[in-house]
């Protein structure tokens, strides 16, 4: 067992339109910290690094020596009780972060070390409990060359867990659900999305309001990450059973590239990221956030794909002026990060933010924000006054949904280009916080 120990960054600030002007920053040290050789812990994939049920929040890292850390605190309090488990995960792999969910009857349910290899899954032991049992097959089926797991709580408290199976360039999306009653784990899709052993789909998907689940993906052809291309879309109202375009035409599974729904049409070598996220407003409305590089410049910008009158839209936030390519394969040093996008309605308005890091801005958190996203007006604005090095946002989905209140994860680390190892001392391990009213 770990000390007890603070692990907590509280700042709510104002932004254009904001209620509050007065910016409430609080900051205290963490006597654990965390490996900061790569940015395995900062990736945006990770779902989730924090997770809250019944007004208790988790978060989950890799410690100096490569250990699954769980961490536990009543919801903001500074205090956090810390636990090292048994558990290793080759951290010097970036691809192997730790995804953890609660379950709704409250059992944790953690993933970690998974990039082309066997399922390394365990939950813990008692409803609360940081405590994790032995690691555990989910069906023993597909289940030896799995990458990027991830958790989405469903409206009834059954999980949804989504995971490639194959490589880069060669591999499918696989679909599970536990069932909270029988405490079991069923399949949902064995094959959603279809390389037809050509390419592979690197989706974010996002659970709406209403329970309908949305699937967005690039498609990539091979392992250089300048080979991915287009944006496709999906949805499922029946827990993934089923799928359908945005126009409401039923998929014929499995889907493929020739019959996937193109929300935007990118070619390849357009320094088009994958894996990035999802959001939807209050209708249920979906907007895709990801960044490329438009035809006639060498700057890629931040974009917003989305859906209005029937239609296909894309939003440019061109407010970067660095210039950068992407090739190669492993994880990439890249001078920005994935974006997290941010929806909620205030004034009869769909408001946004977008959560990114940028080297031009300094490696700040920084956050671009809109107070109507059918116009396309957008304040960029820094929320941390520090580097983070090259982190990436992942924060409290549970949460947000709850209390429309962002807790992000955030770690100052660095990555070495290609899959590469930094020396780097261990970093402190801290938690942002930010409402938007």
């Amino acid at each position: 067992m770990m000390n007890r120990t603070t692990l907590w960054l509280w700042i709510s600030l104002c932004l254009g339109g904001y209620a509050s002007a007065q910016d409430h920053i609080k900051v205290q040290q963490v006597s654990v910290n965390g490996w900061a050789n790569n940015s395995v812990n900062v990736v945006i994939f990770r779902k989730n690094s924090l997770v809250t049920y019944k007004g208790e929040q988790y978060c989950a890292f890799y410690d100096q020596d490569q250990y699954v850390v769980l961490a536990k605190r009543t919801l903001n309090s500074s205090k956090w009780t810390l636990l090292r488990s048994s558990y290793q995960g080759d951290a010097a792999d970036a691809h192997k972060s730790i995804s953890i969910m609660a379950d709704g009857a409250g059992f944790l349910h953690v993933a970690w070390g998974q990039h082309n290899n066997p399922l390394n899954y365990a939950r813990s032991l008692t409803v609360g409990s940081l405590i994790l049992g032995p690691k555990k097959e989910m069906l023993g089926r597909k289940e030896t060359k799995i990458s990027y797991p991830e958790f989405h709580k469903l409206h009834n408290g059954n999980l949804i867990f989504l995971y490639r199976d194959g490589g880069s360039g060669n591999g499918d999306l696989v679909i599970n659900l536990y069932n909270v009653k029988k405490q079991s784990w069923e399949r949902v899709q064995d094959n959603l999305i279809d390389g037809e052993g050509k390419r592979n789909a690197y989706w974010q998907m996002v659970i709406d309001a209403k329970g309908t689940m949305h699937l967005s993906w690039v498609w990539r052809e091979s392992p250089n990450v300048a080979s991915n291309h287009d944006m496709c879309y999906a949805r499922s109202e029946d827990g993934g059973e089923s799928w359908m375009k945005s126009t409401g035409e039923p998929y014929q599974l499995p889907i493929r590239e020739d019959n996937a729904e193109y929300a935007c049409r990118i070619p390849q070598n357009s320094e088009l990221i994958n894996q990035t996220s999802m959001a939807t407003d209050d209708s249920g409305q979906p907007y895709i956030a990801s960044y490329w590089r438009e035809k006639g410049t060498g700057i890629p910008q931040y974009h917003i794909i989305f859906k209005q009158d029937g239609c296909w839209k894309v939003q440019n936030l061109a407010f970067r002026n660095l210039a950068f390519t992407l090739s190669g394969s492993g994880t990439k040093r890249i001078p920005i990060s994935r974006p997290q996008l941010l929806t909620w309605s205030q004034e009869k308005k769909t408001q946004a933010g977008l959560i990114f890091r940028d080297k031009e801005r300094g490696n700040r958190i920084s956050m671009a924000y809109t107070d109507d996203l059918a116009q396309q007006k957008w304040v960029v604005k820094d929320l941390t006054s520090g580097s983070v090095g090259d982190w990436e946002p992942s924060f409290d989905t549970e949460l947000w949904k709850q209390k429309k209140r962002l807790d992000l994860f955030v770690q100052k680390v660095v990555q070495v280009d290609g899959e590469g190892k930094a020396d780097h001392l261990p970093t402190e391990i801290q938690v942002l916080e930010w409402e938007p009213y």
